[in-house]
């Protein structure tokens, strides 16, 4: 007999979800866009315009035999989804995968390729006439951004300004001494410790000079900013309770096995949550999006066929990154059985600044993105 599958969310763990129990189920995707979006990639779409076809996955490459809904959830209840047009989804089992928000461009606003594809080669209009980068937030995104304009623009003047004391503090000291140091040999200047002492008068994105005072007195003069901080978890549609009750932060709380709990000592278990949305102690990354996918993917697959749960999710004991700073350099750090290592640039370039992931999701959807 076949089962339903629904899953809410077409980002890094949902269409993995997707693909790989669509052969097991009936699969139907969730998503009010026309894409899946590759925000690994985003920022290299901002820098270099002819980028910007390795963003964007159009779903109806992704599956052969499930189906691909453009519409958004509004509510989930134990039984299935009610869609912002009034269409509800009955499911026999639900995947909730609806990820986060981050502020533009590292995420696209728009729900269709075109639209977003025109967003971001209107923001590299606007930050190529740009002699000085303002870029507010000193964490991965910032730090990322500060690289792929350096590389387009090595001669343009990029400042990053952040209240905290240090770089990526959760990290080994030799890691966030090779990225000062990489920070430096591009001529990125890094303001740590302070903050503006009143919001930028000018739009962010767009090209307009501008004065800033920071808290501890200086003057910075910059012909555009750019937002890099602010995560916000996608968990509006199950604010109604119907479901379970979100944790203090937003998220969702899950089990070991990434079943949703609707008590301490109750659980959903036919329904399950994946990445950002999670609340799994961990950074929120795409790679572990997409372990988490593995997991679930595992226990529904044991579900539909009368067996046992048996995958679980541990989060890693240290934490793991890899940070750009362009195609050639970066930073980053892996979990080892002896403890966080720290990796060189060339490694961090094989493993994503070289394509940003673009050669993975190719495999997945097919040879053919977007346009660009």
């Amino acid at each position: 007999m076949s089962r339903t599958v629904a899953i809410v969310g077409g980002g890094y763990g949902g269409v993995a979800v997707a693909k790989a129990l669509e052969s097991h189920a009936d699969v139907v995707l969730i998503d009010p866009r026309d894409a899946f979006v590759n925000v690994a990639a985003s920022l290299r779409a901002l820098t270099r315009p002819d980028w910007a076809g390795n963003v964007f996955f159009p779903f109806d490459t992704l599956l052969t035999r499930g189906t691909v809904i453009r519409d958004r959830a509004v509510s989930v209840d134990p039984g299935g989804v009610t869609l912002a047009s009034g269409q509800r989804v009955a499911a026999d089992y639900l995947v909730l995968a609806t990820g986060s928000s981050y502020a533009y461009p590292a995420r696209p606003d728009a729900d269709s390729i075109d639209e977003a594809l025109d967003d971001l080669r209107q923001t590299h209009k606007e930050l190529a006439s740009a002699e000085r980068v303002l870029i507010l937030g000193a964490g991965p995104v910032g730090l990322e951004l500060a690289g792929e304009i350096k590389e387009v623009w090595p001669d343009k003047h990029v400042t990053i300004v952040d209240p905290a004391e240090q770089l990526l503090p959760d990290f080994t000291p030799e890691m966030r001494a090779d990225l000062h140091r990489q920070l430096d040999e591009l001529g990125i200047q890094v303001r740590l410790g302070t903050a503006l002492a009143a919001p930028v008068a000018t739009e962010a994105n767009r090209a307009e000079t501008f004065t800033v005072t920071t808290t501890d007195g200086d003057e910075i003069t910059a012909d555009i900013w750019f937002r890099a901080f602010g995560l916000r978890i996608n968990t509006g549609y199950l604010t109604d309770g119907r479901l379970t009750t979100l944790t203090s932060q937003g998220r969702v709380p899950v089990t070991e096995t990434l079943n949703v709990r609707v008590g301490p000592d109750q659980i959903h278990d036919h329904v399950y949550a994946v990445g950002d949305l999670t609340d799994v102690a961990e950074d929120k990354m795409a790679a572990y999006a997409l372990q988490h996918a593995e997991v679930v993917v595992q226990n529904i697959t044991a579900q539909l066929r009368g067996e046992q749960l048996a995958a679980t999710y541990q989060p890693m004991p240290y934490p793991m990154i890899l940070v750009p700073l362009g195609s050639r350099h970066g930073v980053g750090q892996m979990p080892t059985p002896d403890g966080p290592a720290v990796v060189p640039a060339a490694t961090v370039a094989e493993y994503k600044g070289a394509d940003l992931f673009t050669s993975r999701f190719t495999q997945q959807f097919g040879p053919t993105a977007a346009r660009s």
